[in-house]
């Protein structure tokens, strides 16, 4: 069944009942990002996805942008976001999604989902819905978008080119003991969500916060800095970023949308018999 996103509440409805009728070469799927500022960061493909599709299933991060995708598509735009429950797991509410958006295809509807950022990045829903898609026949492709990380290296000004750059999700990277360069800038992402599996509308539960601390400071020491990073959501403001030591590191300083980044905290070392074999000259 469809979600009904009226403002009056009411029952779900079925594609029929909503006046969108199957099409007779089946249904489609076409996953597209908003950008993190869905105005301004919107490409022409996905804006034209949105308006052509019999259904536009999305989940973004402001209201803003939530506007702009009932204003494309006024009969077919449903919010997500409903399937999120309170203190549910998320790997729950992305299998809700992900059958929500199956449904609509099956239905024989042409189907888009949109995705705040990249919808590829961070994003289990679009890749598995992607993936049942086509085994079970139907057309679905994906079309990239602005991502967190992009924003990143316009606002803090690296380049990932520059030393290398090492990405992790943070509970990933303790958990796993990942290793880490650190001649090689690190990038960590969903801090704010530390060892907490489930969705919490009003905070996560942090108490892991110190032993990433305590891992970073033994790779790094308690006094290198680090950036702590939430790109702009709303056009107009800035982002926000705030400088830290190691070891002054606190949940305190995060939220959901947080990204820790690390600068490198040594020079590389030259392998000077390769450097030599390939004819580059090494300072």
């Amino acid at each position: 069944m469809l979600l009904d996103k009226r403002e009056n509440g009411g029952a779900p409805r079925t594609p029929a009942a909503d006046g969108r009728r199957p099409r007779p070469e089946g249904g489609s799927l076409t996953v597209i990002g908003t950008g993190i500022r869905t105005v301004g960061q919107l490409t022409l493909e996905a804006i034209a996805w949105m308006r052509a599709s019999d259904v536009v299933l999305y989940l973004i991060a402001d209201p803003v942008g939530e506007q702009v995708i009932h204003n494309l598509n006024p009969s077919g735009a449903i919010s997500l976001h409903p399937h999120y429950g309170e203190g549910a797991h998320r790997g729950e509410s992305y299998e809700a999604m992900v059958n929500h958006i199956l449904d609509c295809v099956r239905a024989g509807l042409q189907t888009c989902v949109a995705l705040y950022g990249h919808p590829g990045v961070f994003a289990y829903p679009s890749h598995e819905s992607i993936r049942r898609a086509r085994a079970e026949g139907y057309t679905a492709r994906m079309l990239p978008g602005i991502s967190a990380e992009d924003c990143l290296f316009a606002d803090l000004g690296v380049d990932p080119a520059v030393n290398g750059c090492q990405s992790f999700e943070a509970t990933d990277f303790l958990v796993h003991d990942r290793m880490v360069d650190v001649s090689s800038q690190l990038i960590l992402w969903q801090v704010g969500v530390l060892g907490d599996w489930t969705f919490k509308s009003g905070g996560y539960d942090l108490r892991a916060f110190p032993l990433l601390v305590g891992r970073l400071c033994e790779l790094y020491g308690p006094l290198h800095e680090g950036f702590i990073y939430e790109a702009a959501v709303l056009p107009g403001l800035a982002p926000n970023i705030t400088q830290t030591a190691m070891a002054s590191l606190g949940p305190d300083w995060v939220n959901a949308g947080s990204t820790l980044y690390v600068p490198p905290a040594r020079q590389n070392i030259a392998n000077l018999q390769v450097a030599e074999a390939m004819g580059i000259a090494v300072e």
